[in-house]
C-alpha cells in the first residue's frame, strides 16, 4: 500500500505536536512545588482537542485493527485559534524557564579576578578607604550585587569609576577603570560586567579599587562586608 501523501502526514503531526505541547505545559504547571499556581487555559485545551478531532479521522472505522490504516486529515477548523493555543504553551514554558534561571542566579559575586594587593586603612600616611585587586588592563569588572548604576565616567583621583546603588541602599565603588560598559540609570544584576580594569588617575599599576558605602555615605572595610556575603579576596600580597 502506498504511503499517505506528505501533506496529510504533516497535518496529522502538527495536531499531535500541538496536543502534546499543551499537555506538557499543564503538567509543568502542576509539577512546580512551592510556586504560585499558574493559570491554565482549560478552555483552550478543549478547543485543541476539538480541532484535533475535526482534523483526523479514519477512512474505515470497521477495518481490521491490525491492518494498515490511512488517515484522512482535513485542515484545522480555525488555524488562528490553533496557533494561539501553541503560542500560549510556548510562553508558559519560557516564563517557567526564566523563573528557574532566576533561582539559580547568585545574589553576590566577586568584583574582579586578580591579586589582592592592598586592604582598608592607613597607607602611606593617608587613609585607604577601599581594597585593591591587581589585574591586567581590560580584565572584566562585575557588579557584586543587584543594583542601579548611579554614575559611570570620569572621577577625581580615580580617573574613571562606576558607582552602583544596591537595593538595600549600599553603594559600591569601582575605581581606576579603563572603560565602562554601563550607563547611568541602567539596572544590573550580580555578575553583570560594568567596566574593565585600568590604570587611570592616581594609580601605581593596573588594578580595581573597590569601596563600600553603607547607606551611600559611611565608608566601611569591604573585607568583612564581602565575607558575610560569601566572597573572599584571599591573602593580601603587597
Amino acid at each position: 500500500m502506498p504511503a499517505p501523501p506528505t501533506a496529510l502526514k504533516g497535518r496529522a503531526a502538527v495536531a499531535a505536536v500541538a496536543a502534546g505541547a499543551f499537555v506538557a505545559a499543564g503538567q509543568a504547571a502542576m509539577a512546580a512545588p512551592g510556586q504560585s499556581a499558574q493559570p491554565v487555559d482549560y478552555q483552550a485545551g478543549g478547543q485543541l482537542h476539538e480541532i484535533a478531532n475535526q482534523s483526523v479521522s479514519t477512512v474505515d472505522p470497521t477495518a481490521n485493527a491490525e491492518s494498515p490504516q490511512v488517515l484522512n486529515v482535513s485542515a484545522p477548523a480555525n488555524l488562528e485559534q490553533f496557533n494561539d493555543i501553541l503560542q500560549k504553551g510556548q510562553k508558559f514554558a519560557q516564563d517557567l524557564a526564566a523563573q528557574e534561571a532566576a533561582k539559580l542566579r547568585p545574589l553576590f559575586t566577586h568584583f574582579a579576578a586578580g591579586t589582592f594587593t592592598s586592604g582598608f586603612g592607613a597607607r602611606w600616611g593617608v587613609q585607604h578607604l577601599g581594597v585593591d585587586v591587581a589585574a591586567p588592563i581590560g580584565t572584566p569588572i562585575y557588579s557584586v550585587a543587584d543594583g542601579t548604576i548611579i554614575e559611570a565616567g570620569p572621577a577625581a583621583g580615580f580617573g574613571m569609576w562606576v558607582r552602583v546603588l544596591h537595593d538595600d541602599g549600599t553603594v559600591t565603588i569601582y575605581g581606576h577603570v579603563d572603560t565602562t560598559t554601563v550607563s547611568q540609570g541602567q539596572r544590573v544584576t550580580a555578575g553583570d560586567q560594568i567596566a574593565t580594569v585600568g590604570n587611570r588617575g592616581f594609580s601605581t599599576g593596573p588594578h580595581c579599587h573597590f569601596e563600600v558605602w553603607l547607606n551611600g555615605v559611611d565608608k566601611v572595610d569591604p573585607l568583612p562586608w564581602l565575607a558575610t556575603r560569601g566572597i573572599s579576596l584571599g591573602i593580601e600580597r603587597a
